[in-house]
């Protein structure tokens, strides 16, 4: 039985191009973290006395920081520090990637219902009707439909095949199965990492900003003498819990998704899986 190889491998090709490249939108991403924490968070507006800030960001004010007093919530996220727009940017590509993954996995499942195409491709499996089973495939498309369609071509192929016994038979179409599904998991789990990374690292990166503030409030604390500078105490504790919450809040929403997510993709492989046995176990009993 001959194999199309270029057709596969320019499946391939398709499937590493498909999906955003974190090389290129990461470092866009925390561009963006910045500018949100320098001309969001830091706009003049969100702290008192703005006229005396100017306008732009209060990053280029010529007032010191320990002179700087928010008048709003984003004014007191400014002031969590420089480890910020880090946990911005983690924040940010959590949303994007997500965003990200949702499209593709729902573009993975297919144009109709999925339980409904599985039912209806093993009920015409059953009545080894795989010319129709197939055009149930054109129809769904989407990595089952894609999975299930090589599965099929190949089904039909081998069933004409005089040159193999059955047992040779059920390998080949067995291990087209599973070269059909490999092609298609890089797609689906790609960019995953990110999301799990960022559900730890999120966690860390907001402890480092804890630490941070605490060095400056305990600083702060000793640099008084009998009298403690009360304003930087303050200011250096904000600083540590603002972090704290940034940070926890990234994580718990990014570890959220990458559940949800996970669960689609093994969702969507066990469709694969239950279709690939019926295949299998059609072919046995016609061939």
């Amino acid at each position: 039985m001959e194999m199309n190889v270029s057709k596969n491998d320019e499946q391939v090709v398709a499937r590493k191009a498909g999906g955003l490249n974190p090389a290129v939108i990461i470092p866009i991403l925390f561009v963006i973290g910045v500018c949100i924490y320098l001309f969001v968070l830091g706009n003049p507006g969100n702290f008192k006395d703005a006229e005396k800030l100017g306008s732009g960001s209060v990053a280029f004010s010529s007032v010191e920081g320990k002179d700087i007093h928010p008048e709003s919530f984003l004014g007191i996220i400014y002031k969590g520090g420089v480890i910020v727009p880090i946990l911005i940017t983690f924040m940010i590509t959590v949303i994007v990637f997500s965003f990200e993954r949702y499209f593709v996995l729902g573009k993975a499942a297919g144009k109709g219902n999925l339980d409904n195409f599985v039912v209806q491709v093993r009920s015409l499996l059953n009545q080894n009707k795989i010319d129709e089973a197939l055009e149930e495939c054109d129809r769904q498309q989407g990595s089952v439909g894609n999975v299930v369609k090589e599965g099929l071509t190949t089904y039909k192929a081998l069933s004409h095949d005089t040159t193999l016994n059955k047992e040779q038979k059920m390998v080949a179409l067995n291990k087209a199965i599973e070269e059909a599904t490999t092609l298609e998991m890089p797609m689906l789990e790609k960019n995953m990492m990110i999301l799990s990374t960022l559900g730890t690292v999120a966690t860390l990166i907001a402890l480092l900003g804890t630490v941070i503030g605490m060095i400056k409030a305990f600083f702060a604390l000793g640099s008084g003498g009998g009298t403690p500078d009360a304003a930087a105490l303050s200011t250096g504790i904000s600083e540590a819990l603002i972090n704290t919450a940034l940070g926890i809040g990234t994580s718990a929403i990014a570890i959220i998704l990458y559940n949800f997510f996970t669960s689609k993709i093994d969702g969507l492989t066990y469709k694969i899986d239950e279709i690939a046995m019926s295949i299998q176990q059609s072919f046995a009993e016609f061939n």
